[in-house]
């Protein structure tokens, strides 16, 4: 029996395997006479519907001459399987050999990744172009929103009366006698509506206030 430490795991696709031919080497077997065994287990389990990936995957290599030979990649399951066959010291040891040897690859494949001053310079700088990105994004959504709000709040009491004094102050400026004064300012109101397109000029917008007030400073009277 080989030493503990010598059983060879890989990761392929995120997937701990060990190679048939180390794991017969360790346990001392042909690798033909292990291949074989594992033909029989992957029979029983086919006939059962079980993932038979889950234990034993078929692959290939290269023998001496160049030849291509079969051979499977075993999991951790499908090593407690071979094990399972296997007793005395042999069974033992074997055990020991794949569980540590599967443990310190599985360790290894979840340890934090350090990453190297390149790397650490790279994802900063990432890091840093998502903030900004995302920082312009919530910077577009509050003008969207700001601008939805804006569109939609009319005048407060205050700005109701500042623009009926625009209306009244311009009024008096334009015309003297009263009874006139009391058409000027229905017309006036009526343009105000219409030219803010309102149903009052209650209804006109916060935002709108001070184009409102422009208005009415240059109106004119319709000549009658």
């Amino acid at each position: 029996m080989n030493n503990i430490n010598e059983l060879k795991v890989v990761a392929i696709h995120g997937k701990v395997v060990a190679d048939s031919r180390d794991v017969a080497e360790m346990v001392e077997k042909r690798h033909d006479h292990l291949l074989a065994d594992i033909r029989k287990y992957l029979e029983i389990l086919h006939s059962r519907d079980y993932g038979s990936e889950k234990f034993f995957v078929e692959s290939t290599y290269f023998n001496n001459r160049n030849q291509i030979q079969p051979c499977y990649l075993l999991t951790r399951a499908g090593c407690d399987m071979v094990a399972n066959k296997m007793s005395g010291e042999k069974g033992v040891l074997f055990t020991a050999a794949y569980v540590t040897r599967f443990e310190e690859m599985e360790q290894t494949l979840n340890a934090p990744k350090i990453l190297s001053p390149a790397e650490q310079l790279k994802a900063s700088m990432r890091l840093s172009l998502e903030t900004s990105e995302e920082l312009e994004q919530v910077k577009e959504d509050v003008s969207e929103i700001r601008s939805m709000v804006e569109n939609r709040i009319t005048l407060d009491h205050g700005e109701q009366r500042r623009l009926q004094k625009a209306v009244g102050a311009r009024i008096y400026t334009v015309e003297n006698d009263i009874e006139v004064r009391k058409r000027l300012f229905s017309e006036l109101y009526r343009e105000i509506k219409d030219r803010f397109a309102v149903t009052s000029y209650k209804d006109v917008k916060h935002q709108d206030l001070q184009s409102a007030i422009h208005y009415v400073d240059a109106w004119i009277p319709k000549q009658k």
